[in-house]
């Protein structure tokens, strides 16, 4: 089964074009959750691209971070690939999952953390509520009473999925600019 940004060849030259653009190395993980944000890549596709790439020399080992996880950089031959096929795929979709690769790096380099939590109520309804901090600073707090547990923890994990996408809306939308809905 394909990813739905197509064959394993268009995985493969995603891959390459956010490495490429991103322009430093990346552990496999921060990669994943960088990939995973648009949901144009099923992550077996990505494992199994990525591993290809590293054999081919389009991606190459080039240290370590403070973990001890590799670190992965895009070869000269991995960025001609990305150069001269990028065209394979529309570049709206290309420009959208950069702009929402570096908004997720921008996330985790400033440690923007997160929390989410539920509580249910005496009357079968929940309270969900939502932070987000930097260096103990709130950035934002909010809480909502919803109908059911089910939607508050249906809530809860679309927010640790992707929270810097919540972060964006929000600001969005207390902004009066509401086209991020639709990009």
């Amino acid at each position: 089964m394909y990813s739905p940004i197509g064959s394993k060849k268009n995985v493969k030259i995603f891959v390459l074009y956010l490495m490429a653009n991103i322009n430093y190395p990346l552990d496999f993980i921060t990669l994943n959750d960088i990939v995973m944000q648009t949901d144009y890549v099923m992550y077996l596709d990505l494992a199994e691209g990525f591993h290809e790439m590293v054999d081919d020399s389009l991606i190459a080992i080039v240290g370590e971070n403070s973990d001890g996880d590799k670190l992965y950089a895009v070869t000269d031959r991995g960025q001609i690939v990305a150069s001269e096929l990028k065209s394979d795929i529309l570049d709206s979709i290309l420009d959208q999952s950069l702009a929402s690769a570096l908004r997720y790096l921008d996330f985790k380099r400033r440690g923007v953390k997160t929390e989410a939590t539920t509580e249910r109520l005496p009357d079968g309804k929940c309270i969900f509520r939502c932070s987000f901090k930097e260096k103990d600073v709130v950035l934002f707090k909010s809480e909502i009473i919803v109908d059911s547990v089910n939607r508050a923890e249906r809530m809860k994990q679309n927010f640790n999925e992707r929270p810097e996408a919540i972060y964006r809306g929000i600001n969005a939308l207390f902004a009066g600019n509401v086209n991020f809905l639709f990009n």
